[in-house]
């Protein structure tokens, strides 16, 4: 029989007196059999207790059952012996970094978008006018004869630029349809607060009617004093 059978038994053994004693107790006090009723019945549920346990539980009652005897000294030994660290690979040969490459230009920002041709500052042909555009035409110091004519009944003349006509030496109907495209172009530039004015309301050819000596229907309107 081997050491392990050997403890085993003695456990249940031990067991097995301990149940023996208990059931002897019991029966005798709290059944109230005799003693050897007691005696007998004990004896025999301690030994089919022991053989139970044996059986059942026999190889978990020795301590060192939970050890596995069959491993050998070098089964142990290389479970324990830890494995050496593997030598780490050598990096790799960093490549040099790309160069970074150089941000690009700016687009030029595109010109402003010429604006509508209208208003201050601009005259038919839709460019900004300059002080300097055309040529400035002649002009009178004072009106012929004294006698100015009424500018006003041209479409687009009112009393303000009537007079800014009159410094700049204008005062007649004659006058200011005899202006070329290239004096017009001066004109247009220069009238300050109206620029643009002379060719927007065609000055010109209204010009011309009134110093021929007809009539428009917007003279008309201003000699009946419907206007101003």
């Amino acid at each position: 029989m081997s050491q392990h059978d050997q403890s085993s038994l003695k456990i249940v053994g031990a067991i097995a007196a301990g149940i023996f004693l208990v059931s002897m107790l019991a029966l005798m006090v709290l059944g109230d059999y005799g003693f050897f009723a007691a005696l007998f019945l004990s004896v025999l549920i301690a030994l089919l207790a022991g053989i139970v346990i044996y059986l059942g539980f026999g190889g978990s009652l020795n301590p060192a059952s939970g050890t596995d005897r069959s491993a050998s000294p070098s089964a142990i030994a290389r479970e324990t012996t830890p494995e050496p660290a593997s030598a780490p690979t050598p990096a790799a040969a960093s490549e040099p970094a790309p160069k970074p490459k150089a941000d690009p230009k700016p687009d030029p920002a595109p010109a402003p978008a010429a604006k509508v041709a209208s208003g201050e500052g601009y005259d038919g042909d839709g460019v900004v006018e300059g002080v300097h555009e055309g040529t400035r035409p002649s002009g009178l110091d004072a009106p012929r004869d004294g006698n100015a004519d009424d500018l006003k009944q041209i479409k687009g003349i009112g009393p303000k630029l009537e007079k800014l006509c009159n410094s700049l030496g204008f005062w007649h109907f004659d006058q200011v349809a005899a202006w070329t495209a290239d004096e017009v172009a001066w004109v247009d530039a220069n009238l300050q607060g109206f620029k643009g004015r002379v060719s927007r309301d065609d000055w010109v050819a209204q010009a011309q009617v009134l110093a021929s000596g007809g009539e428009t229907d917007f003279s008309k309107r201003v000699e009946d004093g419907d206007v101003y």
